[in-house]
């Protein structure tokens, strides 16, 4: 009985934080793992690599139903998917195989620069997206291959989607619309998310009894955050995300190096 109502909680807590970060994700176009990796580690006291595999793992889902939503409304560049595809999937490999490797407090470092880099360029976004403007057609198309190859190197590394990367790119560099950009990014997520999250289960790194709650909960958030992203202005959660990345970022970033025996 002890054990069933433990399984129950474990499932139901899952579930919530799937939730959470499917709302955002879908909100905003990015995978939602900067909500989940915190939430794994502080509620389910996971390692840092095994609360990013894990996200990865989950962050499949977000790309599926996201997608969809977008997808529906005519919100996404599938040329554009492809070109940033291939680059990410061949990158994410790598990036998870050296997460790895890293200490713990390493990867911590890494995670909370990456929050406070992905809060500034959304910070910067209102200022930078209308100077840059388009860019030509050829140097386009390699801004995608590099956005792409980054981002994949970068989720199989960190546990995330890349949206934090791709839609500021996407938006400053390519010259998309911001929902054109979180459908674009979204799609790309799931071949991404793919190669990364195998990489890390075949490393280990997927904690499995936490999908059975994550996924369903990732699902409805991601289908619900797409719908109600198309009828709500951006800049009010923008300022929620900064706030929310800086602080989260500011408190990874000062993990320090375990004192050695």
């Amino acid at each position: 009985m002890l054990r069933s109502k433990a399984k129950m909680k474990t499932t139901g807590i899952s579930f919530a934080i799937g939730l959470a970060a499917g709302l955002f994700g879908g909100l905003i176009g990015m995978g939602g793992g900067i909500v989940m990796i915190p939430l794994l580690v502080g509620w389910f006291a996971l390692d840092q690599c095994r609360a990013q595999g894990t996200s990865l793992a989950v962050l499949v889902f977000t790309g599926v139903s996201g997608a969809l939503t977008y997808g529906y409304a005519g919100q996404i560049d599938w040329n554009a998917a492809l070109i940033l595809a291939v680059p990410a999937v061949l990158t994410a490999a790598a990036g998870a195989r050296l997460a790895d490797r890293l200490p713990g407090w390493q990867l911590k470092k890494v995670f909370g620069a990456f929050l406070i880099f992905c809060a500034v360029l959304l910070l910067l976004k209102p200022v930078l997206a209308s100077p840059l403007g388009g860019l030509p057609d050829c140097a386009s198309f390699f801004i995608l291959l590099v956005t792409g190859a980054v981002t994949g190197f970068l989720s199989g590394l960190i546990g995330v989607g890349g949206g934090a990367i791709m839609v500021p790119a996407l938006i400053l560099l390519a010259g998309f619309t911001q929902h054109a950009a979180q459908g674009t990014s979204l799609l790309v997520m799931i071949p991404t998310g793919l190669a990364g999250a195998f990489t890390h289960w075949r490393l280990g790194n997927v904690a499995g009894r936490l999908l059975v709650g994550m996924v369903p909960g990732i699902l409805l958030g991601a289908f619900f955050g797409g719908i109600t992203a198309q009828f709500i202005p951006e800049a009010p959660l923008r300022c929620l995300f900064v706030l929310a990345a800086i602080y989260m970022g500011w408190r990874y970033a000062r993990a320090a190096e375990p004192a050695s025996c």
